[in-house]
């Protein structure tokens, strides 16, 4: 696909085997937990581009990940593993970890 092209993002999610329907997309999209470039979102029809952030709970766990490109259809798995890269979360550490150094 060529610069400055999109997709709606519940495309992108369903396209990628991020959901497994499309209505499961439009969903996770509407829930407004979803953060696309950091910005929240309640809409299935926003924008998604190559380089986009998305972030995101899914089956109990937070989802990052950078959109490396823009998917025709929806392929096998194999196909829609290559359309993204997942990104690390790194939870920081509590202030107070127990030890007092007393």
């Amino acid at each position: 696909m060529a610069d400055g092209e999109t997709i709606r993002l519940d495309r992108f999610l369903w396209f990628a085997r991020l959901a497994k329907t499309r209505t499961d997309a439009q969903a996770i999209a509407e829930k407004g937990t979803l953060r696309l470039d950091g910005r929240r979102i309640e809409r299935s029809a926003a924008a998604v581009r190559i380089g986009s952030i998305i972030v995101f709970p899914l089956h109990g766990k937070v989802r990052a990940l950078r959109v490396e490109a823009l998917p025709k259809r929806r392929g096998p798995p194999a196909e829609a593993a290559q359309l993204y890269t997942a990104l690390e979360i790194h939870v920081p550490k509590p202030v107070d970890d127990g030890d007092s150094g007393a």
